[in-house]
């Protein structure tokens, strides 16, 4: 049983992180022009990056505390399938806003970075 629960939380890890680029990559799609106008006005790459990133760590942010509330309201139901650990184990909640939030910050700046890249006429020219 600790064997399947452990998989199905890798499994939830891995879609969670492909949820999460996958949203954060076609939010900077949807903003394309917007960056672009921003280029050719003058900012460079790392004000680009900077304000995408400030966005995704709003957004991860409100995430993780919103995720850790409801997590913490939880416990008490998952606390008869708990084995060796208390329901509101502070280490482990730790590492998992670690992780959740280093998989954030990635996935962020992946897009965030190949936004920086673009042309910007390249990106102005669909205007």
């Amino acid at each position: 049983m600790a064997t399947l629960s452990g998989f199905f939380g890798l499994l939830a890890v891995l879609l969670a992180t492909v949820g999460l680029y996958g949203v954060i990559s076609y939010t900077v799609a949807q903003r394309k022009n917007e960056i672009g106008i921003r280029m050719a006005l003058g900012a460079d790459r790392f004000n680009i990056v900077n304000m995408i990133m400030r966005d995704v760590g709003l957004l991860l942010a409100v995430g993780l505390v919103v995720g850790t509330a409801l997590a913490l309201l939880g416990a008490k139901v998952a606390n008869s399938m708990l084995y060796g650990l208390r329901p509101r184990d502070p280490a482990t909640i730790i590492v998992a806003i670690a992780v959740l939030g280093a998989v954030g910050l990635l996935a962020g700046y992946l897009p965030a970075r190949r936004a920086a890249k673009q042309d910007p006429m390249e990106a102005l020219r669909y205007e």
